[in-house]
């Protein structure tokens, strides 16, 4: 397993960058542009260290963030997602949401922390009972 990023939503993209990269002096490593999910990340790392990083979650769409909603998740790169979802079935974690696509799944802590695993490389062949599973909570 490999710590990937922390996922912060944030209202307003040029505000939040300014204070990130112009003041606190994290980097821009990366950006992804999603019209059809109507969404913007931005990984941003500290200029020393490319492997631990913030994402930076603007949604097009205005939204008010309540109770904590703007942090999203903790990641964690897996080398097989199916291994790690049912090993940790087997030792009672649910999986909120399951790896349908071979790709990516979420599970809470104790505390309700929202933890997303991802296939490391290629998704994985899409196959049965992950297939068909259904989400559950939220995550």
């Amino acid at each position: 397993m490999k710590y990937l990023h922390t996922m912060v939503r944030v209202t307003n993209l040029e505000d939040s960058l300014d204070f990130y990269c112009n003041k606190l002096g994290l980097i821009e490593l990366r950006r992804r542009e999603s019209k059809e999910g109507r969404f913007t990340l931005v990984f941003l790392c500290a200029p020393n260290d490319h492997n631990a990083c913030i994402e930076l979650t603007y949604n097009w769409d205005p939204e008010e963030y309540d109770s904590g909603r703007n942090f999203g998740h903790i990641a964690y790169s897996v080398i097989n997602i199916y291994d790690i979802c049912q090993k940790l079935i087997d030792k009672g974690v649910e999986i909120n949401r399951p790896p349908r696509d071979g790709k990516m799944a979420f599970i809470r802590s104790p505390d309700n922390i929202s933890i997303e695993l991802l296939q490391e490389g290629e998704h994985l062949k899409i196959i049965e009972p992950w297939k068909s599973m259904k989400n559950k909570g939220f995550w």
